[in-house]
């Protein structure tokens, strides 16, 4: 009875030994006796204990920095560089196989490759035309990393340069010399700016002469216009009375020179006065 109670506890024990869960993020590939076996899903599996071994691989998306270096440049220059390779295994068992039997630690790989090629890249450029063709570095580095990743089962996904930094004494002087860019172009616009208010400004007076020029215009319309009615109702008046328009001239000389005349109440004279400055004569 005891024997086959420790017969049951050492099955029990054997089959837990063997139990392996392989997550959906992963694929397994088992090996028997050092010898790849069989290929494992997502899902529960079981090994023999000590003679078979699971190994899970990765396949997610995976990012790898490839560490800042010193390169020098086209125009010998030390600049700073650094990027980030993201990557992942492929799914198919063919690619798991091949991430782990074709390859020693395919991230240390990728980080050494992706080091190698940006000297490569950026040593045949100048540090301004570095700064300037990001896009075109990123993909050049994309396009020899796939290349070379190919039997690895590895799939590059993208490329990402984080970095190109000049020396400091470079840097500053980028910065002085982008500075005065600023520095003209906001003068250029404060000048624009300016001219535009005076050029305003001098429209405004232009309008506003015009304006008095015309008001005066029109005043000065007005006031002949005026004259000219009252030349009119003077000459319909006058017309076959040149014996009264004589009196009333010699009168109007006399006023000139404040010489006191006495016209008779009820004089032709008198009458005329009035009638032309709406006055009637009082009565005694």
């Amino acid at each position: 009875m005891n024997a086959v109670i420790i017969i049951v506890a050492a099955l029990i024990l054997i089959f837990a030994l063997g139990i392996r869960i392989v997550r959906p993020t992963h694929r397994g590939l088992i090996e028997r006796l050092g010898k790849y076996n069989r290929f494992s899903n997502p899902g529960f599996h079981w090994i023999i204990p000590v003679i078979e071994r699971m190994f899970q691989v990765n396949t997610t998306e995976q990012m790898v920095d490839a560490e800042p270096q010193e390169i020098i440049t086209n125009d010998n220059l030390n600049a700073r560089v650094d990027a980030q390779v993201y990557f992942k295994v492929k799914l198919d068992e063919d690619s798991v196989k091949s991430s782990q039997y074709n390859v020693n630690n395919y991230q240390w790989q990728i980080v050494n490759l992706a080091r190698t090629t940006l000297r490569n890249i950026i040593g045949t450029l100048t540090l301004k035309s570095a700064n300037s063709e990001r896009g075109k570095i990123n993909s050049e580095l994309h396009k020899t990393l796939h290349e070379e990743t190919q039997s690895w089962g590895i799939q590059i996904v993208r490329t990402e340069l984080k970095e190109i930094d000049p020396p400091a004494d470079v840097q500053e002087t980028m910065n002085k010399v982008v500075k005065a860019e600023n520095e003209k172009i906001a003068a250029i616009d404060y000048a624009t700016a300016t001219e535009t208010k005076a050029d305003g400004e001098k429209r405004s007076k232009i309008k506003e002469a015009e304006g008095v020029r015309q008001s005066s215009i029109l005043h000065a319309e007005g006031e002949a216009e005026a004259i000219r009615l009252v030349n009119e109702a003077a000459n319909k008046f006058f017309i076959g009375n040149a014996q009264l328009l004589r009196k009333l001239q010699a009168l109007e000389s006399a006023l000139e020179k404040n010489t006191k005349i006495v016209v008779p109440t009820g004089s032709e004279l008198v009458n005329i006065i009035g009638d032309m400055a709406g006055v009637v004569p009082l009565k005694s």
